[in-house]
């Protein structure tokens, strides 16, 4: 029991916004913004109740606009989205309906407006951000209810303890409904990545074969004539330099395969010597691919997270960049991809930008999503993923800039990690 509440409520990653999209979240949006105003008509014009607040329902619909906005809604899964998700919502349903509910002395028409809001809150973010929201929203309205709520009389002690027992059941059905979807979705998600990462490590048996078959290239070689055995020698080191970047390749799926069980690391980290340690040990195709690749380093930096998984990372946007300049069929030139390292204020930030094919803008709030690619012929939509949560786990943060045509750049915005914390 100890081992699955740690699993459930420390171990699991927090899913702020659930089933992001930026359609729904300017649905949402535009729900708040036209839903109030209504609202208000319904229950202070068409069917009053005791109380009603115009201004209070017209200060919440404008929260609407903070969801419509293009900035919070054209990247959901976004940290900024995250928060200013869980701070509209919050205010909206925990905080404003327990305060009307106060306020309505707890009448029948606010009773069923709570249990329904609570359903709606468990089902629009994480269960752990929801009972806690519910309970902070819940003091909150009552503290602002002593202090500056409408004169109305107290409920019977009757109708309290109905009403309590009601909400209690809400809440109970929301976190067990809760709970199990998200135990579910993370299920179905950590068996698909532990079948990729099978997968990725049974290609190995045939890949020893093919160094075998390498070294018994190189044996023969020696018992031809001089040309044959030149040219024995010279198919058997491209037989084994692509064993190497294939066993590279798998190195890098099955560490994509660990997106849900990244290990916690403290790991001191130069990002010069991150970056340089990734360059010179990627498996490039031939030396005109190298040679597009340039380094600038503009100030180096130091943070913290875990080496391997960031030099996974780096391996994962070079990918990228060099995929997308193969996709637009001219030959590479030198400094095609340019992999930036510098210091913005307490952040630090690393860079890769290419001058391939973009990325649709109607793609780009999806391409961190598991399993999204826009290279439906060989990406399987781990990578960025993968790179999201190995960021967001050394607190940082990654955003992709990108017009098709024009290449795109991806930036990671890192915490400096100062002398103090040594």
């Amino acid at each position: 029991m100890t081992q699955w509440l740690k699993e459930e409520v420390v171990t699991a990653p927090l899913v702020p916004v659930l089933h992001p999209s930026p359609l729904r979240m300017k649905g949402l949006g535009f729900f708040t913004l036209v839903g109030h105003p209504l609202f208000w008509f319904v229950w202070g014009v068409w069917l009053p109740q005791p109380y009603e607040n115009l201004g209070l329902r017209l200060f919440t619909a404008s929260l609407g606009l903070l969801l419509v906005s293009d900035i919070v809604s054209r990247d959901p899964s976004s940290r900024l989205a995250g928060r200013v998700f869980s701070a509209v919502f919050w205010f909206e349903l925990p905080f404003l309906f327990s305060w009307m509910f106060y306020c309505n002395g707890g009448n029948g028409v606010w009773l069923a407006s709570v249990c329904a809001m609570v359903l709606i809150y468990y089902f629009a973010t994480d269960w752990r951000i929801a009972t806690v929201g519910l309970a902070l929203g819940a003091l909150a309205a009552r503290i602002a209810f002593e202090l500056v709520g409408p004169d109305v009389p107290p409920m019977p002690r009757e109708l309290m303890l109905t009403d309590m027992m009601m909400i209690a059941f809400s809440v109970c059905m929301g976190m067990l409904l809760g709970l199990s979807s998200a135990n579910l979705r993370r299920e179905n998600l950590a068996q698909i990545l532990t079948t990729v990462g099978i997968m990725a490590h049974e290609l190995r048996t045939p890949l020893a074969t093919m160094a075998l078959v390498g070294d018994a290239m190189r044996g023969t070689a020696n018992d031809c004539p001089a040309e044959a055995a030149g040219r024995l020698q010279q198919l058997a080191a491209r037989l084994h330099t692509l064993v190497r970047n294939m066993n590279r390749q798998i190195d890098m799926q099955i560490a994509n395969a660990r997106l849900l069980r990244l290990p916690r690391s403290t790991d001191t980290i130069s990002a010069a010597a991150l970056v340089q340690q990734s360059i010179s040990q990627y498996p490039f195709r031939s030396t005109r691919e190298r040679a597009a690749v340039h380094l600038r380093i503009n100030g180096d930096f130091s943070f913290r997270g875990s080496q391997g998984l960031f030099l996974q990372v780096i391996d994962n946007l070079l990918k990228n960049a060099l995929r997308s300049l193969a996709a637009g069929g001219s030959a590479s030139q030198p400094g095609d991809v340019l992999v930036e390292v510098g210091v913005n204020g307490a952040q630090g930030t690393l860079v890769v930008a290419d001058r391939g094919v973009g990325i649709d803008p109607a793609l780009q709030p999806r391409i961190f999503e598991p399993f999204f690619s826009t290279d439906h012929g060989t990406g399987h939509g781990l990578g960025l993923a993968f790179c999201r949560r190995v960021v967001q786990s050394a607190g940082g943060s990654i955003r992709v800039r990108s017009e098709p045509a024009q290449g795109a750049t991806f930036t990671i915005e890192l915490p400096l990690r100062t002398r103090g914390a040594e």
